[in-house]
């Protein structure tokens, strides 16, 4: 343990303290973060808002900048993965169980209740998938790839620890290897605790709902536990295998998976219907991206419940998973130019979850619209099973969406120990095995208590709240690549005019006269 940091034993305290308050007084813990969360939500809901619109606009500058050449390591470092593996591995670590949980009921649920105007109207429909696309789109990847990118650049080209303090130096100097430092990578550790532990809990929900929908295995927190337990075993088993490995294998095998139900739901849908939804929806997410994504209603409180409910939380998701997220995105992005790095991970994830929510939001809203189905009444964790019903082989479908949530859990919790043990480890790129074994349990842990505290009304809390502090630590370490940046590529001089170049004296006269 010689290699942990000061970061380890702080964040393993008040991590144990918030998993016996959860153990000990559930019902308070639940309380208490209801009223933080109405707190959080109604006072910065518009500060969330304007962040998550930042990293997207300047996620787009970099992309068009003079910094695109910069290559995120030495001029001669080539990558370490090819680009089919290092999509599949920054696909699975981003955003993996999110689709399959909420791929049928985010998109039925603004069908049946818009953010404007009536539900189940063609119209909500649309409007449905747009605000589906905008929550799992360009602000989200944005967020991920401005961080992502940051880590990546003072990992690789400046050859420094892979910790959020490191990336401040610019802007605090000697500073953030003091208090201040270790401040910012806890709230970093936390932020990632919390974040991932609601995508756990998230995934364990939808395992039990679909075992109980299929073969009535009981939907309660008992059979959840077990899942939890379970699963825990494994990604433990995968984390210690190594990046090269275990992380590396299974992140290929979800998204064989992955296409594999994708194109079977696609092929055994209404296809037309899907692809036409699709094409309109898409233009008209690109349209509205500006509004959409600055969109506050201060004068309709139905219409404000929805975004704080919807939106904002999405933003601090997204917010509390970038530590997360973009360490292990930096980790496998060796190599990269930044304008090559920024477009991939902006532009293809997006675009991958548009079509996805298409397919599967499409298709029930197909049935619910025109065959009078009632999706929409289903739980969150039921509705993908309950649509299945609807089509041929929903046997087989169910099989492999039942074993790509698991590869998803696994993967994501894999991931999570890894870059957990580089933050407390002083940034080591293969941290003892000792410590992603300790927080892989406190990962599962702290799923369990959130799930006894509330549920997901306790896990939207957690991550709003640890978002929060990580933001202001986000949007700084913008600024910091910023001026390295700058210093790398300097502006343009003026050139030197050709032939003999004038003398002094023989420089024209610049008067008038």
């Amino acid at each position: 343990m010689s290699k942990v940091s000061n970061v380890f034993w702080i964040s393993l305290v008040i991590a144990s303290a918030f998993v016996i308050w959860g153990v000990v007084a559930p019902v308070q813990l639940g309380e208490v973060m209801d009223q933080t969360k109405a707190f959080f939500l109604d006072s910065f809901g518009w500060f969330y808002q304007l962040a998550a619109s930042f990293f997207l606009l300047f996620a787009i500058f970099l992309i068009f900048s003079k910094y695109g050449k910069i290559r995120l390591g030495s001029d001669d470092d080539k990558p370490d993965f090819s680009r089919k593996t290092w999509f599949a591995m920054l696909f699975s670590a981003g955003m993996g169980i999110g689709l399959l949980f909420f791929g049928v009921s985010e998109p039925i649920s603004h069908f049946a209740n818009p953010p404007i105007g009536e539900g189940g109207t063609p119209e909500a429909a649309k409007i449905a998938l747009r605000y589906t696309y905008m929550h799992w789109g360009f602000h989200a990847w944005a967020i991920y790839a401005v961080i992502a990118l940051v880590l990546a650049y003072y990992k690789f080209r400046k050859k420094k620890p892979g910790l959020m303090s490191i990336t401040l130096s610019p802007l605090l100097g000697e500073r953030s290897k003091g208090t201040i430092g270790t401040i910012v990578d806890v709230v970093a550790v936390f932020a990632t605790i919390f974040g991932v532990a609601a995508s756990l809990g998230l995934g364990a929900a939808q395992i039990n709902g679909g075992l109980n929908y299929v073969v009535g295995i009981p939907n309660n927190f008992t059979t959840q536990l077990i899942i939890i337990a379970i699963v825990t075993v494994l990604f433990l088993l995968s984390a210690s295998t190594g990046l090269q490995r275990g992380i590396k294998y299974l992140s290929n095998a979800n998204l064989v998976l992955a296409v594999v139900l994708l194109f079977s739901f696609l092929i055994l849908s209404p296809t037309g219907f899907v692809l036409d939804l699709f094409t309109t929806t898409l233009g008209s997410y690109v349209q509205n991206l500006p509004s959409m994504g600055l969109r506050l209603t201060p004068f309709n409180e139905e219409q404000a419940s929805w975004i704080k409910g919807w939106t904002i939380f999405y933003w601090a998701w997204w917010i509390a998973w970038a530590p997360f997220v973009g360490t292990f995105i930096a980790r496998v992005s060796k190599g990269r130019t930044v304008r090559e790095f920024m477009i991939a991970v902006l532009v293809i994830p997006t675009l991958v979850c548009a079509f996805w929510f298409a397919v599967f939001g499409g298709t029930a809203i197909y049935f619910e619209y025109f065959e009078g189905a009632n999706i929409a009444g289903q739980n969150l964790e039921t509705a993908l099973f309950y649509v299945y019903d609807l089509l041929p082989y929903s046997g087989a479908l169910v099989i492999v969406t039942l074993l790509l949530i698991t590869t998803f859990f696994v993967t994501s919790a894999d991931s999570a120990t890894f870059v957990l043990g580089m933050q407390t480890a002083k940034g080591d790129l293969n941290p003892p095995n000792v410590v992603k074994i300790v927080w892989g349990l406190f990962l599962s842990a702290s799923a369990v208590v959130l799930m006894l505290s509330g549920g997901l009304s306790a896990m939207q809390t957690a991550i709003i709240v640890s978002a929060f502090p990580l933001t202001f630590v986000l949007i700084a370490m913008s600024f910091s690549i910023l001026k390295d940046f700058r210093s790398e590529v300097p502006g343009k001089k003026p050139k030197k005019e050709k032939g003999k170049m004038l003398k002094k004296e023989d420089k024209p006269d610049p008067s008038p006269i």
